[in-house]
């Protein structure tokens, strides 16, 4: 089997980083921790868990994933989230797999729980995501905001990831602002402009987006819960984009 380092960017994790380690340990040898200086027992765990572990004030999201492939091992890496596993379809996947070819990345599909509920609606699942990948010939986007892997091919493989995403409702909604203060420095640092329009034009877009194109309607209570979560978070982030201009000093949106 090729080698492989496993690479997981954390922040206060310690509910999930020893498992998470656990399910790359699996398949890979070497497991960098790229950590953004948590305050809680992560580091710690991380390192009885058997992970290398490289302190890092954040970055921005592909900023720090760039951090963690410059630290692997291998030139192959396995990307998960701290609360992400690989199933046994998808371990026996990645062993199986040649990675002769250095410019073909591997996707697996993902399955996101609110809970102990799989949520099957449309925009969640099927969910195929790059995770797998050699270094030399591809890797993350290096921006501040959400990134993701930028490969000359992509392969899928089977199996699942399974993302344990959300504790309750709650926990949704409190990342959710979490998550658009980071888009909304992303976007910033991009240089993109304030908008009085843009938040609910957004939203909006978002909305039909969910419910009719991918056909949400259909789904029941999920596909609407993920509609009005998706509508609320364009909206939010470019409200944010928007207080941002206004605490530089700029006009404000017009």
């Amino acid at each position: 089997m090729t080698a492989i380092t496993g690479t997981i960017i954390t922040y206060n994790e310690e509910d999930h980083i020893e498992a998470c380690i656990a399910s790359l340990r699996q398949v890979c040898d070497d497991v960098v921790v790229v950590d953004s200086l948590s305050t809680d027992r992560t580091c710690e765990l991380a390192r009885s868990a058997g992970a290398r572990v490289v302190l890092q004030k954040y970055l921005g999201e592909g900023r720090q994933r760039k951090v963690t492939e410059k630290e692997a091992g291998h030139d192959w890496i396995l990307a998960l989230d701290a609360d992400e596993r690989l199933d046994e379809e998808a371990v026996a996947a990645v062993r199986a797999a040649s990675l002769d070819d250095a410019a073909t990345a591997c996707a697996f599909n993902r399955k996101s729980f609110v809970g102990q509920r799989w949520i099957r609606a449309p925009g969640w699942y099927p969910d195929y995501i790059t995770r797998l990948y050699n270094r030399t010939r591809a890797g993350y986007e290096a921006r501040y905001g959400h990134a993701g892997v930028v490969a000359p091919r992509v392969v899928r493989l089977p199996g699942h990831i399974l993302h344990y995403t959300y504790d309750d409702l709650s926990d949704w909604v409190a990342k959710i602002n979490q998550v658009t203060s980071l888009d909304a420095r992303g976007m910033f640092e991009a240089g993109q402009p304030p908008s009085a329009w843009k938040p609910m034009l957004s939203a909006l877009s978002a909305l039909f987006r969910q419910l009719v194109l991918r056909g949400g309607l259909f789904h029941g209570i999920d596909g609407r819960t993920i509609a009005a979560t998706s509508a609320f978070r364009c909206y939010l982030k470019y409200l944010k984009l928007n207080e941002l201009h206004e605490g530089k000093g700029g006009q404000g949106p017009s």
